[in-house]
């Protein structure tokens, strides 16, 4: 939700009122996406799932959904939100594996082009009052985020 909050809010301002709350519920129902690697066998937790390239395969596939969805009001409405849902695919996924980077377990966003290791060793993944800061932080942040955007629309009307 705290990557998601300034493209909700520049979204919002920019009229798209309920784009930006369709957005808010994407990026919620994404956020965890990238774990789902652990239900599937042969796959490694935090490999494939936790990369840029993964990051880019789910924005490019809800990009393409959004041109589809978005081709039936027109060329522009199909880019818009063909972008538009490109970028919260991409933020969102990049958003689990920055967080992922906290833990010690750490992430490698590069692999296997590059094998950098990402880890800042803040707190554990199963730390219950960490994840629940970081969602606290996420949903105060998107909250401000929407004052801010009514207030904006506000004096732009």
């Amino acid at each position: 939700m705290l990557a998601y909050a300034p493209v909700g809010l520049i979204v919002f301002v920019a009229g798209f009122e309920g784009a930006a709350m369709a957005g808010a519920v994407g990026a919620g129902l994404l956020a965890m996406v990238p774990d789902y690697d652990q239900r599937v066998p042969g796959i490694t937790h935090r490999g494939i799932t936790h990369t840029v390239w993964f990051a880019t395969l789910v924005g490019i596939g809800l990009g393409l959904v959004g041109l589809a969805i978005g081709s039936n009001d027109g060329i522009l409405a199909a880019i818009g939100l063909g972008v538009f849902w490109l970028v919260v695919g991409t933020v969102t996924i990049l958003s689990h594996i920055a967080a992922d980077a906290l833990t010690p377990m750490g992430v490698e966003p590069y692999a296997p082009v590059r094998d950098d290791h990402y880890s800042y060793d803040l707190a554990r993944a199963a730390n219950p009052i960490a994840n629940y800061a970081l969602l606290g932080v996420g949903v105060i942040t998107s909250g401000l985020a929407l004052v801010a955007g009514n207030a904006i629309a506000s004096v732009l009307s």
